[in-house]
Formats: C-alpha cells, structure tokens, sequence
C-alpha cells in the first residue's frame, strides 16, 4: 500500500522525472518551513500594536496559520511548485497602520477596524483573482488563452525580468543579515556592521538588559558557515544542519530560550485549544470581514479604493518577482523563459490572499524564503505539501518551532543570496540603456526593501532612458544621419511605468 502510494505521488509531482527525490523533496520542505516559521509569531505582531497582550494576538496567531496552510497546498496541489505562501511582511505592517496598530500606529486619519481592512484585501484578492484570469487573445505558438496577467509578464522589458533574481537574492541575504542582527541599523548612515568588539565586555547582556546584537550575530555566521562547508562536502540537507546546528549555539548563547519549549513565554502556549475557541467564536476574527468590514469608514472611500490597489499591486508585483526568482534558481523555467505553471501559481497566490482575508489575516502571498527550500533541492510541489504540513503541525506544537530562533536561519537566507546572484552574469552590461534600468531594479529591491518598488523604479527607469534615446535617434534618423531606430518600449511597459507612477506620486490618504 505505502509502495503504491509513493508511486502515486511521484506520477502526481513528477518527482523521478524531474530528477529529484522524496528525501530531496523533504528535506527542501522543511528547510523552507524552518527559513519562514518566524511568520507565524511576527505577523500577529506586526499587525496588532499590544502584541501578544492583545487579546486577538492567539487569534491572528490561527488566522496566520490557516492561511499559510491553504496557500502552501495550492502552490503544492494546483500549481505544483516548490513555493510557500504565508501572510507577507510589508502588507501586515500596512494593516496594521490603518487598524492603529503594528508599527505605523494611528499611520491612517480615518478609524479602520479589523474587519474594514480584512475586506479590503479580500476586494484586492478578487482584483488580483481577475487579472490572473481574465483572457486577452491566443498565444500564437501555443494557442492557448493568454491572460491579463502574462500579458503583463510578457510586456516586462527582458533587462529587468534578467535583474529580478538577482535583486531577489540579494534582498533575501539582506534579509538574513538583518534576522542574525549582523547588519544593524545606524541613525548616521542607516546601516552597520554588528560591533562584535562587546564580546570582550564579560557580559551577555548590555547595562539596559538587553541582549547584545553580537551574540544573535555569533548564531548567524555559524549557520552560515555550516551550510555553505557542509553544501561543499555534498552533504544532503546541509541547510536543515546548519540551521540545528547554529539553534545549539543559540542556546548557551540565550538567543533562544529552553522556556519557550516549555510554552513558559507570552504568546507561546500549549493550550492550543484555548486559542482555538477564542477564535471561532461570535465575536472572533474568523469570518470577521463578512460582519461589519464593509461598513467603512465615512468619508474613506477614495481611500479605501486606493489601499486596495495598493495591497492587490504589491501582491502581484511581489509574487511576480518572487516567482521569476525563485524559478530561475530552480532551473524550472519554460522555454520562453517563464516560469513554469506560472499562471497557475499566480491563480494560487491570489485565491490565498482571498482566503487569507476570510481567515482573519493579511495579504497570504509567495516568500521569498522559498528559495531556501529551492537551494536545497526543491523542485516539485511535494516538497510544499512538506511545508504545509509542518504549519498544520505549528497550530499544536508552537512551542517547539518558536524554539528555532530567526538568526539560525538567518544563515540560510544569505546562503539562498549566494546562489541567485549567479543569474547577474545573463545581464548585458554592455549596454547602458539595458544595464542601468537592471542596476535600479537590483539595487532598489534592497535599499527600499520592497521587490515591488524595485520592479516599479526598474520599468520606469527603462521606458525613460529608452524614450529619451528613441525620439533623439528618431530625430537623427529625420536629418539623415542614422537609420530607422526601433522601440524596444512595450505597449504593456509604457502602461505599467504609468501606474507605477501613480503607484509612487498619488497620495494613499485623502
């Protein structure tokens, strides 16, 4: 029976086929889990202003949970990818301003509940929903139905869809040296090395109690190093190793607590059952959209209209950036270039975000953290379903997942950044029209830590430079000193530089 349902499975993901195994596919699975697990706490935190001594943080706990299970299991059954999904950074800090919570507290003049701002995504979810599926004419090689959605893919100037795993990887590295503290933040010049000098001061703890940064630091160069010595002896699931291996060091270290496996810390709780009634009941977050969220506010309706543009753009500029990414490390690009079972990954994301809203939480979208899994081996949807299924562990066994500190994986992330930034070598550089729009689009992903922003600096940066140059070239072309030029400017391009714009310069407040 077990015999004829892995061969089941391996048809259904095409596991041999592909050239991977089951071990692989586990072991990318929990590598993935292991990398974005701190979603499961730091969502709830990001969007409610008390944290966990707000009475709805357990809530938001669940609701984050359920929407990482569903969106997991679409990328893994539906789209069958190695991608996970879970409530995004940025989105949960948006919800969490205009609900008055999270870090951008009373950031919206108009009072937003919970319930209006659920809504909100679940209309942006819908938008995102139309655009992934509403067909706009017939591939002429293929004869399938094109849709809005690859439309916009196809419209991206090739300089920027080369830059984007390189900006992703990059990012995902800054991202891991931020979670191991080793880049801090510096009020003269944002950023900074860790001051590893207080290792000599005798002390853990600085004269406030506070932790020092270096010992987080400490925990993260050793997950580092781990991966990257045991990835060049060969060793299978070196980023899950290196991961266990830096989480011992934390413990000496008090990066990690032994209280938090005894379910002894705030937030952190066996009684999982108390949580789990809190959240289905009348007055819970469950369903919380469909009561009053779409009695908003009086007076906010541009505004309304406005955040869920926002929420649906960055969704899909995200996912799209994230994919292009995570797919050309994997090597599961087809051969136009595109992702594979990209429209269906697309349909994935957005129906995630949809049920995310009805679960109580923000905008469910795909993690960059996925490329974890993908460094590892990852390359069908069985190694999601793995990932899915230790989140549907999490809603019982929090304590024990809470116990693996940021910082230890922090070093899988930086290691993810190592192997993306192979792809700058596809950039032409040569050429400075191509490589400027693609240097904005790499860099700007790190520096406003946003791929969206990234992606929308890149576009707008590409269709300017190449007008500019075009009309010039047109004009010489008039005078008879040069040939007829060519646009490179898409109809596709010239209208998302616009809404980028729009995106950029129109206020979100009115």
């Amino acid at each position: 029976m077990f015999k004829s349902l892995k061969q089941k499975f391996d048809k259904f993901w095409g596991i041999t086929k592909i050239g991977s195994t089951f071990k692989v596919e586990i072991i990318a699975g929990i590598a993935t889990f292991l990398a974005m697990s701190y979603i499961l706490t730091v969502n709830p935190n990001q969007i409610l202003y008390g944290g966990s001594s707000d009475p709805r943080w357990a809530s938001l706990f669940i609701a984050t949970v359920f929407g990482a299970i569903v969106g997991t299991i679409l990328m893994s059954v539906y789209a069958k990818m190695p991608l996970a999904q879970a409530p995004g950074m940025g989105l949960n800090s948006v919800l969490g301003s205009i609900i008055g919570g999270g870090i951008g507290q009373f950031a919206y003049k108009f009072s937003y509940s919970l319930a209006n701002a659920l809504f909100l995504i679940f209309l942006s979810g819908i938008l995102f929903l139309l655009v992934s599926i509403i067909p706009l004419g017939k591939d002429k090689k293929t004869g399938k139905r094109i849709t809005l959605r690859e439309k916009i893919f196809d419209g991206m100037p090739e300089a920027i869809r080369k830059a984007i795993p390189v900006g992703i990887g990059l990012f995902i590295a800054f991202i891991g040296l931020q979670n191991a503290k080793i880049v801090i933040d510096n009020k003269y010049t944002l950023v900074e090395f860790v001051d590893l000098t207080k290792i000599f001061s005798g002390s853990l703890y600085d004269a406030d109690g506070a932790l020092y940064n270096y010992a987080y630091a400490i925990v993260g160069f050793v997950s580092f190093f781990a991966i990257i010595i045991l990835s060049h002896f060969k060793v299978k699931g070196a980023v899950i190793y290196g991961i266990l291996i830096a989480t011992v060091v934390a413990i000496p270290l008090q990066v990690t607590n032994i209280d938090i496996l005894l379910g002894e810390t705030d937030g952190v709780t066996w009684k999982f059952w108390e949580s789990f009634g809190t959240y289905f009941s009348k007055d819970g977050v469950f369903l919380s959209l469909f009561k009053d969220g779409f009695k908003m506010p009086e007076g906010s309706l541009m505004t309304s209209i406005m955040l869920m543009i926002t929420f649906c753009m960055i969704d899909m500029f995200d996912t799209m950036g994230t994919v292009v990414g995570c797919a050309t490390n994997a090597g599961l690009l087809d051969e136009d270039g595109k992702p594979q079972n990209y429209n269906k990954i697309m349909v994935s994301d957005s129906v995630a975000t949809v049920v995310g809203s009805v679960f109580g939480t923000s905008t469910v979208t795909t993690f960059v953290e996925s490329g974890t899994g993908i460094a590892a081996g990852g390359k069908t949807g069985f190694s999601s379903l793995v990932t899915a299924l230790l989140f549907v562990l999490s809603l019982f066994l929090l304590p024990l997942f809470a116990f693996i500190p940021s910082a230890a994986a922090a070093g899988a992330l930086v290691y993810v950044g190592v192997l993306m930034m192979s792809n700058v070598i596809a950039i032409d550089f040569k050429s400075l029209k191509n490589a400027c729009p693609a240097f904005l689009t790499i860099i700007m992903m790190v520096l406003t830590y946003s791929i969206t922003k990234g992606i929308g600096i890149g576009i707008i940066s590409f269709v300017a430079i190449n007008g500019i140059i075009y009309i010039v070239e047109l004009i010489k072309y008039k005078m008879g000193k040069c040939e007829k030029p060519k646009s490179n400017i898409s109809v596709i391009a010239l209208i998302i530089s616009a809404l980028f714009l729009f995106y950029f310069i129109v206020p979100t407040v009115f």
